[in-house]
């Protein structure tokens, strides 16, 4: 049986075991194959999949909005009316909304440090 152990599937993506085992109660992550000896094994995609996860989170969406996110996308195959083409599209406007968005912050903290607005002897 080859694949990754949860150590280092949790360590290639930044997460603690703990972290590892919550996204699998929480269905955020396929349950894995195990050992003879009762070790679980994981595909190397778990690795994306927990930054995909982890992204996400840090641009604000929460777990059930990740699972939707998910579950919509093409990780995982659905036949669930809830990915519909029209729930789905409003889904890719709020990230391309979020995505003007940090644009926009990225293009206001430049101009304050061309301009010099932050003393670089000081914390901002």
């Amino acid at each position: 049986m080859t694949g990754l152990r949860s150590g280092q599937v949790a360590s290639a993506a930044g997460v603690n075991l703990q972290t590892l085992r919550y996204y699998e109660r929480r269905g955020l992550l396929a349950e894995p194959a195990r050992t003879q000896g009762g070790h679980r094994i994981y595909p190397p995609e778990t690795v994306t999949m927990l930054q995909v996860i982890k992204a996400a989170q840090r641009l604000g969406f929460s777990l059930a909005e990740v699972a939707d996110l998910l579950d919509m996308g093409i990780h995982r195959s659905t036949t669930s009316a809830e990915a519909s083409p029209g729930r789905i599209k409003k889904r890719l406007a709020e990230v391309e909304a979020k995505i003007v968005d940090l644009g926009i912050i990225r293009v206001t903290l430049r101009a304050a440090l061309r301009i010099g607005v932050f003393d670089p002897g000081s914390p901002p």
